[in-house]
């Protein structure tokens, strides 16, 4: 049995236009990560009538606050550096 030692590809195998858009995702990803783990997670406020008699209405708001976990603020950091590394990898 036989193995050949050439191994050069005829074609790259990710284009030049996937590399770029792996790049971008991956820095979006490493930005999205850095900014979760500066955050913690994100705060909203949700209004609900509790009173409509006529013109007589009322309404209460509360505050709801949503953590983000750091693990996904490390993972998004770590996948993003994944994707930045693939996508500048050139074939040699």
């Amino acid at each position: 049995m036989v193995i050949s030692q050439n191994l050069d590809w005829p074609a790259p195998c990710i284009s030049g236009t996937r590399r770029l858009t792996l790049k971008l995702i991956g820095i979006l990803l490493i930005v999205f990560g850095i900014a979760a783990l500066a955050a913690g997670g994100f705060s909203y406020t949700q209004r609900e009538k509790v009173l409509d008699i006529g013109p007589l209405q009322a309404t209460t708001e509360t505050q709801k606050t949503i953590p983000i976990a750091p693990i996904a603020g490390v993972a998004a950091i770590a996948g993003g550096i994944a994707l930045v590394f693939v996508g500048s990898k050139s074939r040699a």
